[in-house]
């Protein structure tokens, strides 16, 4: 576990029968066609969430009574006090707004703010509910597709310039910190992007729902507050569920500083009456951003020692594979393609073979074939089985 921490990160919590969509065999077999794997796909993780946090559920539960509630000032101030502290970043509780989710609230903004057949630029390899986000609204997908240069992903900023001309283009979604490929990006880079979308109109939702996920030697920026301009012209995701492993609990904040935006995406919120996070979703979040920090440093210090020992791993083991640096995110982007296999061919030995559920980076956009995806938020005896059997597996290949 990570040096003096008080949390077991270590400690093994069978997940087998809640109904956890990771661990599920049965939700796994409908995902991928085989439900006998070692699952480190989605993004959540095997760690308990910190004990602070269940001790305040519990108390709540003992009330017995879960009846209509509404977000008190302690709630707001809460996702205030966490993003100045952490970022920097000073918001006002006008602009917050709840949403049950990221992925729900990236729906409902394209459906405030674009039209059908209005285009919306993504940047692929990237995470792949964007994409169907936008086709299943009628609206194009439009993508920038990132540069991979000397193993690190890149703006193209002269195709972001073209595509944001193209006519009917209203909206970019921007993956700050990039999921899968974990770059954090520089405030140079923002700013030169955020400089050209305000210049050909197109409002940018920024999905920073990892960053507070940040490794050594990088810092995390907040889009909106390059800026007043900026701020005025996007729209930010955040949430602690990704932070505090509690995605199951259904909250998110969507920050917006631009009042007419604001009402705007409020109206559809309202539209569809969703208005306020349920009492263990709100109570949540109010009791990690302002009790879990500790237990959030000793998880990222685990978590980087886990993907030193996986790039160890494979240095003395699988030195064909290429390990991504860790940026951001606790999920690690691998470059399976020196091994000359077909990209469908890679993922079938990869669940059949080696019996390990990770998430195929086709599913990332056409330029994530031949890489994988790993969750690196897990106990390191769930990881060291899961690289054993990837390298008994490719071992053999390399052989044959």
């Amino acid at each position: 576990m990570a040096k003096n921490s008080k949390w077991n990160f270590d400690e093994i919590v069978d997940r087998t029968k809640t109904n956890a969509v990771k661990w599920d065999q049965k939700f796994m077999e409908k995902y991928f066609g085989i439900g006998d794997l070692l699952p480190l796909w989605v993004a959540d993780m095997d760690f308990r969430a910190p004990k602070e946090l269940t001790d305040v559920l519990k108390e709540r539960v003992e009330h017995g009574i879960f009846g209509y509630t509404f977000p008190n000032e302690s709630y707001f101030n809460s996702i205030i006090h966490w993003f100045e502290r952490r970022h920097n970043w000073k918001i006002e509780k006008d602009w917050i707004l709840y949403s049950p989710g990221i992925v729900p609230a990236v729906k409902f903004l394209i459906q405030t703010f674009t039209k059908p057949g209005d285009g919306v630029i993504i940047q692929e390899p990237v995470y792949y509910p964007f994409k169907s986000s936008i086709e299943d609204n009628g609206r194009k997908m439009i993508n920038n597709e990132l540069l991979l240069e000397d193993y690190s992903y890149k703006i193209d900023f002269k195709d972001l310039e073209e595509k944001c001309q193209t006519p009917r283009a209203k909206m970019l979604i921007l993956c700050s910190p990039h999921n899968p490929v974990s770059r954090v990006w520089s405030k140079e880079e923002l700013t030169k992007l955020g400089r050209i979308c305000i210049d050909n109109d197109i409002l940018v939702i920024s999905d920073e729902i990892h960053c507070d996920l940040i490794f050594p030697g990088y810092k995390h920026t907040v889009f909106a507050d390059i800026s007043e301009e900026f701020a005025q012209k996007s729209i930010t995701c955040v949430a602690p569920s990704k932070t505090f492993n509690i995605a199951g609990l259904k909250t998110s904040s969507i920050i917006i500083p631009n009042k007419t935006l604001r009402n705007d995406f409020a109206t559809t919120m309202n539209n569809v009456s969703i208005g306020a996070p349920g009492i263990f979703g709100g109570l949540a979040t109010e009791t990690v951003y302002n009790k879990c920090e500790e237990w959030l440093e000793d998880m990222l210090v685990y978590v980087k020692e886990n993907y030193d020992y996986m790039v160890k791993y494979f240095k003395e083991n699988l030195p064909l594979l290429k390990v991504f640096e860790l940026e951001g995110t606790y999920l690690a982007w691998i470059d399976f393609r020196p091994l000359k296999l077909d990209s469908k061919k890679l993922d079938r030995i990869m669940k059949d073979n080696a019996k390990v559920g990770l998430d195929d980076g086709a599913m990332f956009g056409k330029s994530g074939e031949g890489f994988q995806r790993i969750n690196l938020a897990c106990p390191r005896t769930i990881l060291m089985d899961a690289l054993v059997r990837i390298n008994n597996t490719f071992q053999s290949h390399i052989k044959k």
